[in-house]
């Protein structure tokens, strides 16, 4: 990649007056590693990703010291609710607060909204909402599989869907029906066809009825005992066969139990095509510190002892779970029942959307990990697996201009008044976290600055079948 140094003077006289953006910094995660470098934005993209050199003379420059400055975050497991259950979220809510979290691309869940994005009916539906709404960030679209769909499944790939979720037991809302074994052997042949990921909620009911139901249900080990950890594991061995079996695509959404970690491995290494991603509440909270009915920790499949925790971060570690997204999961203070405490009762799902890329860091720097971990999780993994990996995720010339300016050594702390959710129930709330935000950028202008969302929303929806820069 060549440095400023080597442009000869004419070309790069040309290359910097024509850019919106110079940006400077000591810590510039390129590819290769972080390093200083210098960056040049023109017409929302990264015209140069330059390691080294001088700083340029002519241009907008801005000299950021030794913030890091990393590829924008892309979440790929966001349920922002919207249409229909936008008292939930939505998505003015859930991208100011990605914004303020460094991220710059969300990917939406098919269930919780009403029409789900199960048929192409139901992806237009979303898809001219979101024309109107003019969000924060960037949003792409998952499409879901459920019983009897598979005739709307090539439809939505035709709109430009990369992947479909589907549940295999109840999901909570009547929308969204489980995929039996028999509904994914008539989605999987297609989804194989065309390219397309089936991402899954790896849970079985049979462990679950067969769990236990006794206990204080203000405890969160009551709640735990009633959602073992086999129901995760037989799914996970089910999918594994079944991936094998058709060569299709799967991503294990949420990975909890640690036990399955060698099986996905051995899977991979024997030419299966399967992945996994976890969540920052797994890499950071334990069932056992847990306190009596704070229902705002509740999330299927659940937070689980500490030292399942720490298996999962050896396995981040080892390249075993290929990313870290939030599964940012929200709901009316109401549905979670806090007057009772009752984890039996509460909706479950955790609201984290913002804290992504702080979370992951707190944990990650206590176990001594280095920041140049962090792109490969937090963006270009997440990118790839949503099908934006020539755009999103990297910073590279030809990329899109997204970009989070970081402060890793600052800390801060959770408070109400800062979270920008619609709901500011989290169980992060007091909590003391490494990673303060400075600036978000998306394609070159900044949309979060110091607490502020600066300029007007120009978010745009990047599923459509007339997406090819996406391709």
């Amino acid at each position: 990649m060549a440095s400023l140094d080597s442009i000869p003077s004419p070309a790069y006289a040309l290359l910097v007056t024509s850019a919106a953006t110079v940006i400077r910094s000591r810590r510039i995660a390129f590819p290769e590693g972080i390093r200083e470098g210098t960056l040049i934005f023109r017409d929302g993209r990264i015209a140069e990703a330059m390691p080294g050199g001088a700083p340029p003379t002519g241009g907008a420059l801005e000299d950021l010291g030794d913030r890091v400055v990393m590829p924008g975050l892309v979440d790929s497991h966001v349920h922002v609710n919207e249409p229909g259950r936008t008292e939930w979220e939505g998505f003015e809510t859930a991208t100011r607060a990605a914004a303020a979290g460094g991220i710059t691309t969300i990917v939406d869940m098919p269930l919780n909204s009403i029409p789900p994005t199960t048929s192409r009916a139901g992806l237009r539906t979303k898809k001219d909402l979101l024309s109107q709404k003019a969000p924060r960030i960037d949003v792409a679209l998952w499409g879901g599989v459920v019983p009897g769909n598979a005739d709307q499944l090539g439809p939505m790939i035709d709109e430009g869907v990369r992947g479909f979720k589907c549940f295999l037991l109840p999901s909570g809302v009547d929308e969204f029906q489980p995929a039996s074994e028999a509904d994914l052997r008539r989605a999987m042949p297609i989804l194989t066809e065309r390219g397309a990921v089936l991402l899954v909620h790896a849970e079985l009911q049979g462990p679950i009825d067969a769990a236990p139901r006794d206990g204080d249900p203000r405890r969160h080990d009551t709640f735990l005992r009633s959602r073992p950890r086999e129901a995760e594991n037989e799914a996970i061995r089910m999918m594994i066969r079944l991936a094998r079996e058709f060569g299709c695509r799967v991503h294990i959404v949420h990975l909890s139990s640690a036990d399955m970690v060698e099986h996905l491995t051995l899977a991979r290494l024997q030419g299966t095509p399967i992945s996994a991603e976890t969540c920052p509440h797994y890499l950071t909270f334990e069932s056992g510190l847990v306190p009596e009915g704070c229902t705002f920790y509740k999330c299927c499949p659940p937070i689980r002892e500490a030292e399942n925790r720490e298996l999962l971060w050896a396995a981040l570690r080892e390249g075993q779970i290929d990313m870290v997204v939030s599964d940012h999961s929200p709901a009316p203070p109401s549905m979670k029942h806090l007057e009772s405490g009752d984890f039996r009762a509460a909706w479950g799902g955790i609201s984290s959307l913002q804290f992504l890329l702080p979370a992951t860091w707190t944990e990650a720097r206590r176990r001594g990990l280095p920041l140049e971990r962090l792109p490969e999780w937090l963006c270009t993994a997440p990118a790839r697996l949503a099908g934006l990996e020539g755009r999103k995720g990297r910073i590279a010339a030809g990329y899109d201009a997204d970009l989070v300016v970081w402060d890793p050594e600052a800390e801060f702390r959770v408070e109400p008044a800062g979270i920008h959710h619609r709901h500011r129930m989290t169980p992060y709330e007091g909590r003391t976290l490494a990673g303060v935000v400075k600036a978000t950028y998306l394609r070159g202008e900044k949309v979060f600055e110091s607490g502020a969302f600066p300029g007007a929303p120009g978010g745009r929806c990047l599923t459509g079948a007339s997406s090819p820069d996406y391709s």
